[in-house]
């Protein structure tokens, strides 16, 4: 099964700009690893939920198209809110 998902880079960085995204239902991520730079990311909140409600998504290689350009990555952490269905922040990991 493949995944992809879809992206952009973020500009607004810190906890006061994290919590507008997330209650414009957008979840902050980062991606990092391969001798790159690491990148903030903006995703949708609810396409990563039901993402993450699927055990294959966990050990799958997805497809992060990030502005228009394809990366090829791997869900390294993830944080859910206490008791919110709620995602907090998602790491991936280049491959």
């Amino acid at each position: 099964m493949s995944f992809e998902l879809i992206a952009s880079k973020r500009v607004d960085l810190g906890t006061g700009a994290s919590r507008r995204l997330r209650h414009a239902g957008q979840v902050p991520a980062v991606v990092y690893g391969a001798g790159k730079e690491a990148v903030s990311l903006v995703l949708d909140h609810n396409t990563m939920y039901y993402a993450l409600k699927n055990e294959s998504f966990h050990a799958s290689v997805l497809e992060l198209v990030i502005d228009g350009q394809k990366e090829q990555v791997k869900v390294a952490a993830f944080q859910m809110h206490p008791y919110k269905q709620q995602v907090m922040h998602i790491d991936f990991t280049r491959v």
